[in-house]
């Protein structure tokens, strides 16, 4: 699963989501694209489980990229522990994802193969998507 390597601080406040995702909103790599319509955390384990659905649908043509990285971790105390005494330990780490965002990018494969592997993907992800086509890209016949 992905995690970082290291890290400079072993735990992160909880931040807040407002607003729409300022960069990675544009397809850069493949020619089609799921993009977040809301925002959510988005755990490392959703993340693989996305990027099997759809690697197993495609049956490993074409290419798949991950614009999402699980960077902030998540804390969490043990059960029946009272309250103070400090923060947490570092459970897993997930992705802030927020609207506008893309997240997974597919190139080298049909639009239809390319459009169904994505709705696989979606399913695995607590976030409702759309499913997006690059702007030159060309049907052939």
């Amino acid at each position: 699963m992905l995690q970082p390597k290291r890290t400079k601080f072993r735990k992160m406040q909880k931040g807040r989501m407002k607003g729409f995702s300022s960069r990675g909103h544009q397809l850069s790599n493949g020619m089609f694209g799921i993009k977040s319509l809301e925002s959510k955390f988005i755990t490392s384990r959703q993340i693989e489980a996305a990027r099997i659905a759809a690697t197993r649908y495609m049956k490993r043509e074409g290419q798949l990229w991950i614009k999402i990285f699980p960077d902030k971790p998540i804390t969490k105390k043990p059960l029946e522990v009272r309250m103070g005494k400090g923060k947490g330990a570092p459970e897993y780490f997930v992705a802030v994802v927020k609207p506008g965002r893309i997240m997974f990018e597919v190139a080298g494969v049909p639009a239809s193969i390319a459009k169904e592997a994505l709705r696989l993907a979606a399913q695995k992800l607590p976030v409702k998507t759309k499913f997006i086509v690059a702007r030159d890209f060309v049907e052939e016949i």
